[in-house]
């Protein structure tokens, strides 16, 4: 399959340029995915007493993602493109390291969120990289392959951490990760040019950067739909940190539970795929305000399905709607990032930084809530799909009524 696309620049985005950017955004994916079979064992051997606290495994990576991502982008504007991923991915293997010796709960969590400071430079540079070459809507089709691409990761993840659990224990997902992690640096390093020039590159100088951050936050565009993508992912986040409860434990899955979480997980990437080809033809806006308007009417139509059945669902039925939602939600992450910074060219790496760690404090905390109200239902994680899209929706409809008015 040809995935080359052009840009108004003339320049051709391979496969390997798109592989390689999914594999920087991927350690994230592989940091959360991977892990989750093993949250059980991690709890029991590091004496957690609250079953509900393993979900921070998952959310302090979150955590660290969000906070780092602010000084990633300025770095990247300032030092260029491949020195602050080279920093990213060094903090990322020290956090690894860090999880793969923990003796207590409290080490795991420092180095999870390691992990979670270090991954976000890769994320952030490979955004500001695909902004540096792509806009408008051959940048959303780049962003929807790298996606695609990247959706065979937690597809696969739970699989792979599952038989690592076959193997050994726990402490084998972590040297996977480190693995990935020395990896990826060693092809980002090898293969991938830097695309922002000595020239115009700015000054470090801390004005720049607030006025830099004012100028993206102040951009109501800009804005609506980082929040429409932070609030949409809050959902998701949630769906992380209780799946294994809900889908290994209430529905007694088991070792069967990756298989089940790499088919929604499969439903997303399709949709990024199908989005990739579909964008370039109805734009970018009608993909996502309908793919935002069928997640909110299939969570709330479901959500009155959990109150008749006292929160506890057919798994046929739960799996029907897991699946369709996250068809739905693949469309809008591609097309709300690339909505978010299509007027931040500017700025790019700042922008990047931005609207990834808006995002994701949104995301994190929204998450965490919508996690531990787990209460041996699913109502609360469809409850959360369904309120936090709606709310979305409101985002999209403010974003683009100043767009169209400013």
């Amino acid at each position: 399959m040809n995935y080359a696309t052009q840009s108004s620049s003339g320049h051709q985005a391979s496969f390997e340029f798109i592989a390689l950017m999914a594999v920087m955004t991927s350690i994230i994916a592989f940091s959360i995915d991977a892990m989750l079979p093993a949250l059980p064992l991690i709890g029991s051997d590091l004496a957690v007493a609250d079953e509900n606290d393993r979900q921070l495994v998952v959310i302090v990576l979150f955590i660290g993602l969000a906070m780092a991502q602010i000084a990633y982008g300025p770095l990247s504007d300032t030092l260029g493109r491949k020195p602050a991923a080279y920093i990213g991915f060094s903090i990322f293997i020290a956090g690894s390291l860090l999880c793969v010796f923990a003796w207590s709960f409290e080490i795991m969590l420092t180095g999870r969120f390691l992990q979670g400071v270090g991954a976000a430079g890769p994320r952030i540079v490979s955004l500001a990289l695909v902004r540096d070459l792509y806009s408008g809507r051959a940048m959303a089709r780049v962003m929807s392959m790298v996606m695609g691409v990247f959706i065979i990761v937690p597809v696969i993840a739970p699989s792979v951490g599952q038989g690592l659990l076959f193997l050994g224990d726990w402490r084998l997902i972590f040297i996977a990760l480190l693995a990935e992690g020395v990896l990826g640096l060693a092809w980002f390093a090898w293969r991938q040019e830097e695309t922002l020039r000595e020239e115009r590159r700015a000054a470090f100088s801390l004005k720049r950067i607030f006025s830099a951050f004012a100028d993206a936050c102040s951009n109501p565009v800009t804005l609506g739909y980082t929040v429409a993508a932070g609030l949409v992912f809050g959902a998701f986040v949630g769906y992380l940190a209780s799946t294994q409860q809900i889908l290994g434990e209430l529905y007694g899955l088991g070792a069967m539970f990756p298989i089940y979480f790499g088919a929604n997980a499969l439903a997303f990437g399709a949709a990024s795929m199908l989005n990739a080809r579909l964008v370039m033809k109805l734009g970018m806006r009608r993909l996502a305000g309908s793919g935002l308007a069928a997640t909110s009417a299939l969570s709330l139509a479901f959500f009155i399905a959990t109150l008749l059945l006292d929160g506890h669902p057919p798994l046929w039925s739960l799996m029907g709607y897991l699946l369709l939602t996250f068809f739905f939600v693949g469309v809008l992450f591609g097309n709300f990032n690339a909505l978010a910074m299509e007027p931040m060219g500017h700025i790019a790496g700042t922008a990047a930084a931005v609207v990834g760690s808006l995002a994701t404090v949104i995301s994190s905390v929204l998450g965490w809530g919508l996690g531990q109200a787990y209460d041996g239902t699913v109502r609360p994680m469809i409850a959360g799909f369904a309120a936090l899209t709606i709310l979305a929706g409101l985002a999209m409809f403010l974003a683009e009524r100043y767009r169209r008015h400013p």
